[in-house]
């Protein structure tokens, strides 16, 4: 199998090593990333021999985990502690900051072996959704969207691509994705107006985006991760978004209106993603799994943008721009 083919499914696994039931899962080419979770990970020397031991079996899986800062970090021990994001926006140098947190997380995740954090949030923070909330940059359009622009480049430096996430914005709908199935009953015009910002304008730097398992009636039926209306006509079509389309985690609540995980891979595939995460459900990924190989799904050449363009050295505390970020970040009692 050539190093620049992925399949189209994401999945996870359970343990801080891998079982010979991972092992035979991951060898199947529909197989084409694995997400980390909290559960995966002790310490950063466990993380790397974790992910040398996947990349012994598959060298062109994506590797992914949630970093975003926040309440949404899953690698914590031996890693900074980083600010939620809502909290850089109230500095007078929140741009720098903003581009410090990037790099900062971008250069820890590359250094233990992964391709990619799942970030910016580029939702806007409504005061509504208490799963958006501070993970959001601002309420702002404008600012939100400076701030994350700078976040992504820092990102970008240190050697990552970026995922936006989540389109067409998750802010104003109450309800978790998770554990249901939120609406968004606003009209397209005010959608555009606002939430849709900060992914129109930042385009051509986000290398991916991730869709909200979320319903806004008044434009399409089904959630923005299986919509067509979304994913080919306003994210590819309107914004001329060229980048890699990953699903939002297919075992949410949120994805269960289009029924089993087979019918959901497909259907998210269908409406214009280019891989589907199966997370925390083995039988579920399997499910999924069997529906790729017998829909015989070639997954697209651009999945290999996502993969990491730096592999920090274990050293990398020593940098200049280490010392700068870490600096500025406490001065801004952001970090301890």
């Amino acid at each position: 199998m050539s190093s620049s083919l992925h399949g189209s499914l994401m999945l996870d696994v359970a343990g801080t090593w891998l079982t010979a039931e991972d092992r035979q899962i991951l060898r199947q080419p529909e197989v084409g990333g694995l997400i980390l979770f909290a559960r995966n990970i002790e310490h950063p020397r466990q993380v790397r021999e974790l992910c040398a031991a996947i990349r012994a079996i598959r060298p062109d899986l994506l590797l992914a985990v949630d970093q975003e800062g926040g309440r949404v970090q899953r690698l914590r021990q031996g890693f900074v502690r980083l600010p939620a994001m809502r909290a850089i926006a109230d500095n007078h140098n929140a741009e720098a900051l903003a581009e410090h947190c990037g790099w900062l997380m971008a250069t820890e995740v590359l250094a233990v072996g992964l391709d990619l954090s799942f970030a910016p949030v580029l939702d806007l923070d409504y005061q509504r959704s208490a799963v958006v909330g501070s993970r959001a940059f601002e309420g702002d359009a404008q600012r939100a969207t400076l701030l994350a622009g700078a976040f992504i480049r820092g990102m970008n430096a240190a050697g990552m691509a970026a995922t936006g996430k989540h389109f067409p914005g998750h802010g104003w709908a109450e309800a978790d994705s998770h554990v249901a199935i939120p609406l968004d009953e606003r009209s397209l015009e005010q959608i555009r107006a606002s939430d849709l910002q900060p992914f129109a304008r930042l385009s051509r730097q986000l290398a991916a985006v991730m869709p909200a398992h979320v319903i806004y009636p008044k434009v399409d039926a089904q959630p923005a991760g299986f919509s067509r209306r979304w994913l080919q006509e306003i994210l590819r079509g309107e914004l001329q978004f060229k980048g890699v389309i990953f699903s939002d985690d297919l075992s949410m609540a949120g994805a269960h209106v289009v029924g089993d995980a087979a019918c959901r891979i497909e259907a998210a595939l269908t409406a214009g993603c280019d891989m589907g995460l199966v997370c925390n459900d083995r039988a579920a990924a399997e499910l999924a799994l069997s529906a790729l190989q017998r829909l015989k799904v070639v997954a697209p050449s651009r999945l290999a943008q996502m993969r990491r363009q730096a592999f920090p050295g274990v050293e990398y505390r020593q940098s200049p721009r280490w010392l700068e970020a870490i600096g500025a970040l406490r001065a801004a009692q952001l970090i301890n």
